[in-house]
């Protein structure tokens, strides 16, 4: 362990109290930390969990949450679920697109490779009007966009520690957060009380519950599993070449280290004679 990480680790200890004092005369506790498979600069995903949390995207999800920036060719791409060509093109066979035909008409269509998950709803209004005159949120690079404030001097700590899973911990808290509102807590109507959402009122009734995925792998099919595996699989969503930029990121370092010990060797080797 290096002398920057024992620091590092060492204020995050010591202000562990603080920040869970301060989240709390917020109303709103702090989602718990989860270790990740692909945190850190050389964190991978772990494909078996992916394909559980498309499962469970699948099967839960999609009925109102769109995830149009994805395609369905990354199913098979290199870092992510680990589907082949075959595989991600039958996923794709079940969902509906709309196209153009030869004459221009309108037509529906499967899925292709190429195509993008399709919205489950025509339009904004219908997806409203079938949610309580909410629209659910997309589910792209829901990782990335949904947080919480980590506040001073956290955001410098995560700067030593490189933490970036803000997002898959509220997504995984979120799910878990469902529960009977305290006493005197007053619900609006069409509200559930979530102890992790902002304000404690959202709109999404508990989405999940235990034994309602089955896993083929031995899994546990409980509320807590399924939680990490939907964030994690969110996660690659929002960033599905993230194992290639680690990797491009670590080379860009160590050609940066080489060509600095060779600036350094040149420099002391033209300017050696000048006194």
């Amino acid at each position: 362990m290096t002398m920057r990480t024992f620091i590092a680790l060492t204020l995050a200890a010591s202000l562990a109290g603080f920040s869970a004092a301060q989240a709390q005369d917020h109303g709103t506790p702090v989602p718990p930390p989860q270790k990740w498979s692909f945190s850190g600069p050389f964190g991978k995903f772990d494909e078996a969990q992916l394909q559980r949390g498309f499962k469970v995207y699948k099967e839960v999800c999609a009925s109102c949450h769109s995830m149009n920036l994805v395609a369905f060719r990354n199913l098979a791409e290199a870092g992510g679920p680990g589907f082949s060509e075959a595989q991600a093109a039958a996923v794709a066979a079940d969902y509906k697109v709309k196209d153009l035909d030869d004459k221009g008409e309108t037509i529906e269509r499967p899925a292709r490779l190429a195509d993008y998950f399709p919205d489950p709803f025509p339009n904004a209004l219908a997806a409203a009007a079938a949610n309580g005159g909410t629209v659910p949120p997309d589910f792209s690079t829901i990782a990335k966009a949904r947080t919480y404030e980590r506040g001073f001097p956290w955001f410098l700590i995560d700067i030593v520690t490189q933490y970036q899973e803000q997002g898959p911990d509220y997504i995984h808290a979120l799910l878990n957060g469902y529960e009977d509102p305290p006493q005197g807590f007053q619900l609006p109507p069409g509200g559930n009380y979530n102890k992790y959402f902002p304000g404690h009122s959202i709109a999404m009734p508990k989405p999940i519950s235990d034994g309602q995925v089955t896993y083929d792998d031995g899994a546990p099919q409980t509320v807590d599993q399924y939680g990490k595996d939907i964030a994690a699989f969110l996660a690659w969503a929002a960033e599905p070449h993230m194992i290639a930029r680690k990797r491009i990121g670590f080379q860009v370092m160590i050609f940066l280290l080489v060509f600095a010990g060779l600036l350094y060797f040149t420099k002391k080797r033209v300017w050696s004679a000048v006194h």
